[in-house]
């Protein structure tokens, strides 16, 4: 896979809605249940971050929901991205980029959205072909206002601001014209994940689908 055809995937996934799920699931059998819940809510595209030892369980589970689309996040290695790809993953997110992480994605045919943090890495990124990126931790690196000012003077690049994004703060990025869309974990509390409160979790979803 080229990084224009990654891209071109990446973009579909972040234009499915306007919030991606950011989810750390610990528990594989609850998985279906809050795919369910956030696909019913509006939003399909989700991403599992493989932080937790259910990680990849959790995808097998979630790549089995109908209207769903799942992806792998915290990509790190070339194993990683394999163990991913075999997982069910259809997409994959990383903090950061390197070469080798690049190069596994490419070879495994997973389309990735690579992070970067200052306009040097967004460049050197569309030097290889991706215009479309996560900017991570997108509050800690000066929130909306520096997304707009990295979009300035590189157009060509469209993002996915991950980090510290909320419910209260989303309308912020959502308004840039270089966001497709955001990455959250408020729409699936721990809370409500917890106890099953599926209802709930769908409810959140609604209301994160309707930002604009």
């Amino acid at each position: 896979m080229t990084p224009q055809d990654a891209s071109a995937a990446a973009a579909k996934v972040c234009l499915m809605a306007p919030v991606v799920p950011v989810l750390v699931v610990d528990d594989a059998s609850i998985a279906a249940n809050l795919a369910k819940a956030l696909v019913a809510g509006g939003l399909p595209a989700l991403e599992v971050t493989l932080r937790t030892p259910a990680a990849l369980d959790a995808i097998r589970e979630m790549a089995t929901v109908a209207g769903g689309v799942v992806g792998a996040g915290t990509l790190l290695t070339p194993k990683d991205v394999e163990d991913a790809k075999a997982a069910g993953a259809t997409f994959g997110v990383s903090p950061g980029a390197t070469d080798l992480l690049l190069d596994a994605c490419e070879a495994n045919d997973l389309p990735l959205l690579p992070g970067t943090a200052t306009a040097s890495e967004a460049m050197r990124l569309l030097e290889r072909g991706y215009t479309v990126q996560k900017f991570f931790p997108a509050e800690a690196n000066g929130g909306a206002p520096a997304l707009k000012a990295i979009g300035a003077p590189i157009p060509q690049v469209k993002f996915c601001p991950t980090g510290g994004v909320s419910l209260k703060n989303a309308h912020d990025y959502l308004g840039l014209s270089n966001t497709l869309c955001v990455g959250g974990s408020w729409v699936a509390p721990a809370d409500k994940v917890r106890d099953g409160d599926w209802d709930g979790i769908t409810a959140l979803a609604a209301e994160a689908a309707a930002l604009s």
